[in-house]
């Protein structure tokens, strides 16, 4: 069994799976669309991957706002984890995902990585970042 972890973005999805301890996170790739509102390809992609890796479960990032409140992107994350519960039938996980994209910059910083690289793989990074903190959380008895 491995689980899967998502970042939301307008126009991507970044994509990682867990191994299956379920102990770490691995970046996959990062879906592409041209609007926001498109995401039909970006759904039959992720059950692809679902079949592909035996998925069982969906960790979705869900971005608050910095003073805990839910804005209107996380609305969107909310809308988009119904979506996938209805279309795959897994269980489909909200994780806190402040500032993962901050972190997912930092590390391709230290790595030396340009931008053009980093716009690459920003988003399947924080992905993984999202994923890796709720392994980490269930694995520590938090979640």
């Amino acid at each position: 069994m491995r689980i899967m972890g998502l970042d939301y973005g307008g126009a991507t999805m970044g994509v990682a799976i867990s191994d299956e301890l379920l102990l770490t996170a691995q970046p996959v790739e990062t879906i592409r669309r041209e609007n926001e509102n498109q995401m039909r390809k970006t759904y039959r992609r992720i059950e692809e991957l679902i079949v592909e890796y035996d998925v069982k479960k969906i960790v979705l990032g869900l971005p608050l706002n910095m003073n805990d409140t839910v804005g209107e992107r996380a609305l969107l994350a909310q809308k988009v984890a119904e979506d996938l519960r209805r279309r795959t039938g897994l269980e489909v996980v909200m994780q806190d995902e402040r500032l993962t994209t901050v972190e997912a910059h930092r590390i391709l910083d230290e790595a030396g990585l340009d931008w053009k690289k980093k716009a690459e793989v920003v988003d399947k990074i924080a992905a993984s970042i999202i994923l890796q903190s709720y392994l980490d959380a269930e694995k520590d008895g938090k979640q």
